[in-house]
């Protein structure tokens, strides 16, 4: 965000663009990007739109250009800051991956390139260029328990005041915890930190002006609630399933179906490529099969396949749907190569449905989207929005082909009521009397319900 506030800051009272605008204000989007961070980390997407802003200051003092000639030097220097990404971190390198911020920064200056080309029209069919290192990956050191130190609580909030002073306001909290980021303006900064006295961030910044949207949570309750889930290894079995799952009820659900090891983790929480070999590596089978059930933690599993000496694969299931069908399907007696088969064909079997309440007001196409306003995903797809979530599912619906449609799973997340989602199975029942609607408490966050069609 402090990238984009940068170089609108940097290009607010310009009504037109040359390069030396360009170059100029890509110079203030890195400052502020750097400044916003306590302790910036090189190797990251900080280091990713410096060396952008670099390359393009370059171009236009050397050659003047045109735009093309001058993105083209911006998206040149970000793929060669990306692939450099681990050489500077050694987390990344130890992953054997790149920096996933800067991968984006890559992709945005790249389809600003596409557009200045006129190449809109083959945009909508072309995936972004994934930057890839020749780096190897390094094995990760064992992590012991004496090393440990406390996690203490993620704090984030919203202050609103007058003549906030964000240096100021960082300075204060440089001492108090790591991570800390301190973004805005006069009227209201954006505040986070790990710390371990988070009431004192909150009464330092309460005597500042008013707090809004307060987040507080105990990362070493995470922690240990995840080791406990884990350090129960089961009997060896010759295939293990490791699943991303999040939400208590799901995650009872997947464990009745014979999951072997579950990682906590979905929509906005992604798991790392470390936490995801840590589950492979503590499973009792030389052999495993990975259910990352979200579309952006399919290429962080397939990159464990490099990273251990068993035999890993990937069944590429994007929702919970999909990964209970391609685990119901997983049949003990058949070998490996066999049950990805099985499981592929049978993730491919189920539709899905997501419901959620949209974060912002936005247009999308013919769809007009009010802030809290409940929204629908078919297969990941926005393709529906209305005044309730049995509104939106019923427009859903009504659109399908339900003619060999058989069963309708309802998954409710952690803010739905019980007697809520009930409610919405009498409906569709009413509507739907031949087809068997189950209602599972699924206590995921951010979707309020999850939907299988199959």
């Amino acid at each position: 965000s402090q990238i984009l506030r940068g170089l609108a800051q940097g290009l607010s009272e310009k009504e037109s663009l040359n390069a030396a605008d360009l170059a100029s204000a890509l110079q203030e989007s890195s400052k502020m990007a750097y400044k916003g961070i306590s302790n910036p980390v090189e190797g990251t997407m900080l280091t990713v739109i410096k060396d952008i802003a670099a390359a393009v200051q370059t171009e236009a003092a050397n050659n003047g250009g045109d735009m093309i000639t001058i993105m083209e030097a911006a998206v040149d220097a970000a793929g060669e800051s990306v692939a450099n990404t681990p050489n500077l971190l050694d987390v990344l390198r130890q992953a054997g991956v790149v920096d996933a911020g800067g991968q984006g920064l890559h992709t945005i200056f790249d389809g600003v390139l596409r557009y200045l080309r006129g190449e809109m029209e083959q945009m909508r069919f072309r995936k972004p260029q994934i930057i890839v290192t020749d780096l190897h990956a390094t094995k990760l050191p064992q992590m012991i328990a004496a090393d440990e130190v406390p996690y203490g609580y993620c704090t984030e909030f919203l202050l609103k005041g007058e003549k906030l002073d964000t240096d100021k306001i960082r300075k204060k909290l440089e001492k108090k915890g790591e991570s800390l980021i301190v973004v805005g303006d006069e009227s209201a900064a954006r505040i986070h930190i790990h710390t371990l006295e988070p009431g004192d961030v909150i009464s330092y910044a309460g005597g500042l002006g008013t707090l809004h949207q307060v987040s507080i949570r105990n990362m070493d309750e995470q922690h240990h609630d995840y080791l406990e889930m884990q350090k129960d290894r089961g009997p060896a079995v010759d295939t293990a399933i490791v699943a991303v799952v999040a939400g208590d009820g799901l995650s009872d659900v997947f464990t009745s179906l014979g999951i072997t090891v579950i990682v906590p983790g979905g929509q906005t929480m992604n798991p790392s490529t470390k936490d995801l070999l840590q589950a492979v590596e503590q499973a009792v089978s030389d052999k495993a099969i990975i259910l990352p059930n979200n579309k952006n933690i399919v290429a962080t599993a397939n990159q464990v396949q490099s990273l251990t000496e068993k035999k890993i694969e990937v069944v590429p299931t994007t929702t919970i749907p999909q990964g209970v069908a391609a685990l119901l399907a997983f049949d003990y007696e058949a070998n490996l190569e066999s049950n990805i088969q099985i499981m592929t064909r049978a993730m491919g079997a189920v539709k899905t449905i997501e419901i959620c309440r949209a974060v912002r007001s936005a247009k999308l196409g013919d769809l007009k989207i009010k802030k809290k306003q409940p929204i629908g995903f078919l297969d990941g797809d926005l393709v529906s929005v209305g005044e309730s979530g049995l509104d939106v599912l019923n427009k859903m619906l009504s659109k399908l082909d339900l003619g060999k449609i058989e069963v309708i799973t309802i998954y409710y997340g952690a803010d739905t009521k019980p007697a809520e989602a009930e409610q919405v199975a009498g409906d569709i029942r009413s509507r739907y009397p031949q087809l068997q609607i189950e209602v599972v408490r699924g206590g995921q966050p951010h979707y309020n319900y999850i939907i299988s069609i199959e």
